[in-house]
């Protein structure tokens, strides 16, 4: 008998910072938990879950993006619990959105 494999879902999120000055003006403290929030999400990026992640200097406020391929959002969902910048308490916020279809280069 053969298995399907399950088919891979693609998620963009966005991580709010406390701020909108945050990714220009943070304290040293801050800048630890960015270093920590990266080398966390880089596991991840070395797995293949994570396709692309990285700061964005929108004028409105800054805010952090990565997209994920995965097979359900429930694996988002246990890998953000476990992120540095939420662990933190200082009031990041992970949005998710689903992807309707993704164009992948491979």
């Amino acid at each position: 008998m053969t298995k399907i494999a399950p088919e891979k879902k693609y998620f963009l999120l966005k991580l709010i910072a406390p701020r909108p000055t945050f990714a220009t003006v943070m304290t040293a403290e801050e800048a630890q938990i960015m270093a920590n929030h990266a080398d966390y999400l880089k596991k991840y990026l070395d797995k293949g879950i994570v396709i692309v992640m990285g700061p964005v200097l929108d004028p409105a406020g800054s805010y952090g993006v990565a997209i994920m391929e995965v097979t359900l959002e429930d694996e988002i969902r246990a890998i953000i619990a476990k992120d540095p910048t939420i662990l933190s308490g200082r009031g990041f916020r992970y949005e998710i959105y689903p992807m309707l279809r993704a164009a992948v280069r491979r």
